[in-house]
């Protein structure tokens, strides 16, 4: 009998340059820690409790639909402990146990696994669970009321709340500096400005993320922003306060640069985040909530698919028919 050896053919991709899921996951997680720790300082243990049930019921929601659907276990690649930790920097500390287990429910099933699963998803996970959460219990997601029995020991109102309610003279009370360490009130993760940032930039280096995104988004917010408090700098905050305030720089550099939500061209990318830094200012200064950053991002998710389709031309020239 022949002792020859079958040819074995394989689909590509052929070469893997051994990159993985999980490191990514594991590394925007490690950039993120610095702001949720600065939570678990600001809250104490309920903030603590909210990130330890929001990251393992996003893996046991993980597993279920997995053992659910025959599917290889895959709560080992990060994703899903990532999908719970982005979520839960979403939340005010005081967030009840059924809101976050609710969330979470949401954003891996209606986010994440009803497309297939990583890679399918047209919208971020994270941001489909906190916007049906806050749309369902719109209280119980308000930073102002959540947050009310807290002692701070700085200005404990919500900046962008009081914007909203007393206009760029309640403004003035907030020192910009304080803002950007960390001295304010918000969700769990976005509070403290100078740990997002660093975290951000360690993504950019580290090459997770790139850096179109994130400078187009903060580019679109100042430049509208700007141009707001220009033209009636009584009704309208300058730049700096919505660049430090709310959940602006998670969002830019955490929220929407996920991979399945966001285009991977050029151009497209600059106007991806440019469209959500813009979309921000005009939800903040004349729409109906008062920070806008999750529906913004969301709105440019849903807009990815077009945006992606702006290619450059291809290099040569059709030649004629033989």
């Amino acid at each position: 009998m022949s002792d020859r050896k079958k040819l074995i053919v394989s689909h590509a991709p052929f070469l893997h340059c051994g990159s993985k899921i999980s490191t990514r996951s594991y590394h925007i997680m490690i950039a993120a820690l610095p702001a949720v720790l600065h939570g678990f300082y600001l809250y104490g243990i309920p903030a603590v409790g909210v990130v330890a049930l929001s990251i393992s019921s996003a893996i046991i929601w993980e597993y279920l639909i997995n053992r659910l659907t025959g599917k290889p276990t895959t709560i080992g690649d990060g994703n899903a402990a990532l999908i719970g930790m982005m979520l839960a920097m979403l939340f005010p500390a005081t967030t009840p146990w059924w809101a976050v287990i609710t969330g979470t429910f949401v954003a891996m099933v209606v986010g994440k696994h009803i497309y297939g699963g990583i890679g399918g998803n047209p919208f971020n996970p994270a941001l489909i669970g906190i916007a049906i959460l806050t749309l369902s219990w719109k209280n119980i997601f308000n930073i102002d009321y959540a947050l009310l029995n807290y002692d701070f020991g700085f200005q404990a109102a919500y900046p962008l709340a009081a914007l909203k309610h007393g206009g760029p003279a309640a403004v003035d009370s907030f020192n910009l500096f304080s803002l950007f360490i960390g001295q304010q009130t918000g969700s769990i993760g976005s509070a403290f400005g100078l740990a997002l940032l660093f975290g951000g930039i360690y993504l950019i280096i580290m090459g997770f993320i790139r850096w179109e995104i994130p400078v187009s988004f903060l580019a679109g917010l100042l430049i509208t922003s700007l141009l707001f408090h220009l033209s009636d700098s009584a009704r309208f905050a300058g730049p700096v306060f919505h660049l430090l305030t709310g959940n602006t720089l998670l969002g830019a550099f955490f929220l929407a640069t996920e991979d399945s939500s966001s285009p991977v061209n050029f151009v497209p990318m600059l106007i991806y985040g440019a469209g959500a830094g813009v979309m921000i200012i005009l939800i903040r200064n004349i729409g109906g909530h008062v920070d806008g950053a999750v529906f913004a991002i969301l709105l440019m998710n849903l807009a990815n698919p077009l945006l992606d389709k702006i290619r450059p031309k291809a290099l040569g020239k059709v030649g004629s028919h033989a």
